[in-house]
């Protein structure tokens, strides 16, 4: 005589899909919407940036108005506008000056930048990666 078969378990299906805490692909965080949605919140979030990138251009006008307004008092010197002293001035002094303030611009402005794409992506994001579905 043959066994009787002893009832088996039910087949166990797993389940799979993307892991927790990894980002949706077309996710997009607040501030990043709020942007592109031109709300009132992604306005100041623009507005912000904007004047940051204002008062980095201006304070770099600033230092040089008075680099570049003061040589003609500096040539009003009698013992400065007579001389080689005036063409060291002009051809090898400035020039470094302006690059270095140009330099320090470039460094604000990028430096700006950078804290607002900070702001506006997602933390979980890393730079420079792309998603799957970009």
């Amino acid at each position: 005589m043959a066994e009787p078969q002893q009832p088996q378990p039910p087949r166990r299906e797993v389940v799979t899909g993307v892991p927790r805490g990894t980002r949706r692909p077309h996710a997009h965080t607040p501030a990043r919407s709020e942007i592109s949605e031109q709300t009132t919140l992604g306005a100041t979030y623009v507005r912000a940036l904007m004047r940051s990138q204002l008062r980095a251009g201006l304070g770099a006008l600033a230092v040089l108005a008075c680099l570049v307004g003061t040589l003609p008092l500096l040539f009003l010197l009698p013992s400065v506008a007579s001389g080689p002293l005036v063409w060291v001035v002009l051809g090898v002094l400035v020039y470094p000056l302006l690059w270095l303030i140009a330099r320090t611009y470039v460094i604000r402005a990028e430096r700006n930048e950078a804290d607002f794409t900070g702001l506006v992506t997602d933390p979980a994001e890393a730079p420079g990666q792309r998603g799957p579905a970009d």
